[in-house]
């Protein structure tokens, strides 16, 4: 997180990341192990991936479980970095990491300088529910959108399919504003597609935005194909009545049927009001007014096509914010809020049409266990792949190299000395430092008192505070001698920014509320510092 102010030098100062003193983690740390004992009484449990992602979230960002020390080699200044969990459900810690570096790779390396434009596709229900248990077919119906999508730009530009070619990015994201399971697509779609004549080099040809009636053709024609790529796949079955999802039966002790047709439906997914709605708070509907971007918005069969934002390709500031758009991470800490009774409320990014502003995760004074279910239906499967890459921006199509910045991939036949590096500096990914000074313009290996260089001190020859032989058992007695050590040297200069948090209980001390009671109280009281 970033200081409110300057530090010695008249920069934008860093601070310590320090998950403990948030809500979300203090909801997650109270209240998972009493989701898991309400599972457990229906005779239910969470698949071992989740329980991982809870366990690595509990860790991320904390010192007790290791971390890396650095020192300014001019004024000895010390600063710790503690690991963090490098999940992709919920942490928003290493969602706000992955974002930042996503973005990053995006805008210097896959997309040219050449106009973007956001295509926005969502489900029905009971596709978000398929393509949450059953990521393969949600593989398929991503390309079908594609290709649909793709096709039109390229026939729009009056080229056929084997002389033109268009690319695109899609971010698939699983949540909605409510912390809800909402899987749709976010493509970012060159606006315009790739000409390939006369052996010569790729140009690029702009389409102009499309209008309602090509959007409404669209979403027709997505729907219709989609429907008959998962006939093909056996996952749904159709009849003159009407059509319904063919899968086959979860196991009786699995709980992630319930919790994600729950999360999808906006129903309470466990504890004594199963089944209802959530809890939904409202305020005065909002008055209808045009919104011009309804103008590129089409619906059909519960699906819903939006193409409404766009940027040039000289806008490389609004290139890199788009991009930072479609993979943010699922949970934004600073609208999640206790209420004077004790309610969970988490608020919308905007407010739905029929008013709705913020949902509550509790009623009738319950432990808030369902907004833990919450969480965990936001944990995808493992090695599902969240980002793609299409048409000329994929790895392994023949014009990628002449027309990527990166200038890597087929098409480029002679690369220069200064551009060769090896496999892994290739896929090394943006550094713990490069992202600071990329996203918040903080260079955190320049000392903020002195301007000194900072390096890391300890932990040879991985410089990191967590092999075993740093840690010897579980409980780390020597990392504890070293956050010892630092506690007693803050306590001999006073005036010393603090390096390390005071010590604290074990977690699980936090016992469950119900209504308004002490613990509420206490538990707001936390929330709110």
């Amino acid at each position: 997180m970033l200081a409110q102010g300057r530090d010695g030098l008249g920069k934008t100062a860093y601070e310590r990341h320090q998950p403990e003193q948030t809500l979300l983690y203090q909801l997650v740390e109270a209240y998972f192990p009493a989701l898991v004992d309400q599972l457990a009484q229906q005779g239910k449990s969470l698949p071992d991936h989740v329980h991982r992602e809870f366990e690595a979230y509990l860790k991320c960002g904390r010192l007790e479980h290791g971390f890396l020390r650095v020192r300014c080699d001019k004024c000895h200044f010390e600063r710790l970095v503690a690991f963090s969990c490098k999940k992709r459900g919920f942490c928003p810690s290493c969602g706000a990491r992955r974002m930042a570096e996503t973005a990053a790779l995006l805008a210097d390396e896959v997309f040219p300088d050449v106009p973007l434009r956001q295509w926005v596709i969502s489900f029905p229900f009971p596709l978000r529910y398929l393509f949450a248990a059953h990521p393969q077919a949600m593989a398929k119906v991503l390309g079908t959108v594609y290709r649909a999508i793709s096709t039109h730009l390229i026939h729009k530009a009056g080229f056929s399919l084997k002389d033109g070619a268009a690319g695109a990015v899609t971010l698939i994201q699983r949540f909605g504003s409510a912390l809800n399971l909402n899987i749709h697509f976010h493509i970012l779609f060159l606006d315009g597609v790739y000409v390939y004549r006369d052996n010569r080099p790729p140009r690029f040809q702009r389409v102009k935005a499309p209008d309602k009636a090509e959007l409404e053709e669209l979403v027709q024609l997505i729907s219709q194909r989609v429907g008959r790529c998962l006939e093909r796949q056996g996952l749904l079955e159709q009849d003159a009545e009407g059509a319904w999802l063919d899968l086959d039966p979860a196991e009786d002790t699995d709980a992630m049927p319930q919790i994600l047709g729950s999360s999808i439906s906006y129903r309470i997914a466990v504890g004594p009001q199963q089944g209802r709605k959530a809890f939904m708070i409202r305020t005065i509907r909002p008055l209808d007014r045009a919104d011009p971007g309804l103008e590129r918005v089409a619906r059909a069969n519960g699906f819903s096509l939006h193409a409404g934002v766009s940027c040039d390709g000289n806008q490389k500031d609004k290139r890199e914010r788009l991009c930072r758009y479609i993979s943010r991470p699922a949970v934004a800490v600073p609208r999640l809020s206790l209420s004077s009774t004790g309610k969970v409320v988490y608020t919308l990014k905007t407010p739905y049409r029929d008013g709705t502003t913020q949902v509550a995760f509790d009623r009738g004074g319950h432990p808030p266990v369902d907004f833990v279910a919450r969480l965990a239906a936001l944990v995808p499967k493992p090695r599902v792949n969240l980002t793609r890459y299409h048409g000329v921006l994929a790895p392994n199509h023949r014009w990628r190299g002449l027309v990527t910045p990166a200038r890597r991939g087929k098409g480029i036949k002679s690369i220069s000395n200064a551009e060769v590096r090896t496999p892994a500096e290739r896929h090394a990914a943006m550094t713990w430092a490069q992202r600071l000074k990329r996203v918040f313009s903080i260079d955190i290996e320049v000392c903020g008192r002195c301007g000194g260089s900072v390096r890391v001190i300890v932990g040879a020859p991985n410089r990191c505070i967590e092999d075993q032989d740093v840690i010897p058992d579980k409980a780390g007695q020597a990392l504890d001698r070293i956050l010892n050590h630092l506690r007693q040297k803050e306590q001999e200069t006073p005036t010393r920014p603090l390096l390390v948090p005071p010590t604290r209980a074990p977690p699980g001390t936090l016992p469950l509320f119900a209504g308004k009671d002490s613990s509420t109280t206490a538990l707001h009281q936390q929330g709110s510092q």
